[in-house]
């Protein structure tokens, strides 16, 4: 897949990494995160105000952030503006609970939240930070749902989403990362960590009392994703985790933490970003695919079809992994139209087709154009629709009590099956285990 935006961290190695030291609380948990298939991460706050793609263009380097639209020319007035918008964002017509129930029709079992992203504007009330929606400076902190994070995760929790939370490390506000009269070298540190162990290590401490606050005021937490992959000992941006995951799990034993792309004890599961991997992980997986061609709210954004997100569903889940689908709130507080749109379709497929999607696991078995899953009970085939096609029984070791056309509630019988072209974005098939025909 050509790399077309330079935010995306990958590390090939780590993802085909192996479990080395994992507690029997997290193993519990990562099938229990293995069943859940399918969320949500909604990437939202003052970029959304901007209409740019996501805090990139404060990076300097990030020059690609701004080839097609810098919002303003100037690098040092674009931060000043920038950082000014905490003073006009404005979320007057959010409703969380509108959130959850649109998230719950639309079959997500789980949710991510950006509680920070690399600006450091904090969507949450923190104590570590003036730079936040419930500050005084803030039109929004009189708004009964001033704190975003504690009303979202109320939301969803009530309707049966379970809850988590993104978190960059990387914070260019803060003033232990990007020192003020320094001059930032790109998206990292404005400094050598090596040459200002001070400084860093009193970054490593607000990150530290921040993760921690998220975890103690906003729980239960199931996962926290930390995204900033460039945060890591290879460019001297050591954070310390051991300590960090221990405080965080002596809150919730049995929190996934996803330090992406790092590897190591504290990369729970791996996240490919914006494609399927040919080759599945050997952890836990989840590919995460924005909805639109960005991560958060830009005007007249490009959307992906209801057909490439079913496939792209369809085919990560036949892999093994998790698929997370991002959303850009609007900077009214609103969901876009077009990705309600596409929820809607979603929901009403999953209820048709879910029980081929949810707790399942692969069926080891590759055979022309189908796709394959399983549960203890049965095997569930999705064919890309298109033409005529068929499907040989014999292919499959185990015997088969009954077969169902999902699509057209046909109970089948024969060794082959013969199917015409449908307007579904797949036709599936239960094949129930059991004794022969």
């Amino acid at each position: 897949m050509k790399k077309i935006r330079n935010d995306i961290e990958e590390n090939l190695t780590t993802q085909q990494e192996e479990y080395q030291h994992l507690p029997q609380v997290i193993q519990e948990k990562l099938e229990w995160f293995q069943n859940q298939k399918i969320g949500i991460i909604f990437h939202w706050g003052l970029y959304a105000e901007a209409g740019i793609v996501e805090s990139w263009q404060l990076s300097e380097e990030d020059d690609w952030a701004r080839k097609k639209g810098a919002w303003r020319e100037d690098i040092d007035t674009l931060r000043h503006d920038y950082w000014a918008l905490n003073k006009q964002f404005n979320p007057v017509n959010f409703n969380p609970t509108i959130w959850a129930e649109k998230a719950k029709e639309a079959g997500f079992k789980y949710s991510l939240f950006t509680t920070k992203h690399h600006d450091g504007f904090n969507m949450y009330d923190t104590k570590y930070s003036e730079y936040k929606i419930t500050s005084p400076e803030t039109k929004f902190h009189n708004h009964p749902h001033a704190d975003v994070l504690k009303y979202i995760n109320q939301a969803f929790q009530e309707v049966g989403i379970h809850t988590g939370l993104y978190y960059s490390k990387a914070d260019w506000y803060a003033k232990d990362y990007w020192v003020p009269g320094q001059r930032p070298r790109g998206r990292y540190a404005s400094y050598d960590p090596r040459e200002q162990p001070e400084t860093w290590k009193s970054y490593n401490q607000f990150v530290e009392n921040q993760l921690v606050e998220l975890c103690e005021n906003y729980g239960p937490v199931d996962i926290l994703w930390l995204d900033g992959g460039w945060v890591n000992s290879a460019n001297n941006e050591f954070l310390d985790m051991d300590t960090i995951a221990e405080k965080l799990r002596a809150i919730q034993s049995d929190l996934l933490i996803v330090d992406r792309t790092i590897g190591g004890d504290y990369e729970n599961y791996v996240t490919p970003e914006r494609k399927i991997p040919e080759i599945p992980p050997k952890k836990a997986w989840e590919s995460n695919i924005p909805l639109a061609k960005n991560w958060g709210y830009v005007p007249n954004d490009q959307y992906k079809s209801f057909d490439e997100i079913i496939q792209a569903l369809v085919q990560v889940v036949a892999l093994g992994g998790n698929i997370i689908l991002g959303v850009g709130p609007k900077p009214d507080g609103t969901l876009p139209e077009e990705a309600l749109a596409i929820m809607s379709q979603l929901g009403d497929w999953l209820k048709r087709y879910g029980q081929g999607i949810y707790e399942t696991r692969p069926y080891p078995l590759s055979h022309d154009n189908w796709f394959f899953t399983q549960t203890t009970e049965a095997i569930y085939a999705f064919h890309k629709n298109g033409t005529a096609f068929e499907l040989d029984t014999s292919i499959f070791p185990e015997t088969i009590a009954t077969i169902t056309n999902l699509t057209t509630d046909e109970e089948l019988t024969g060794s082959t099956l013969h199917f015409n072209a449908h307007s579904e974005p797949f036709t599936v098939i239960k094949l129930t285990k059991g004794a022969s025909l």
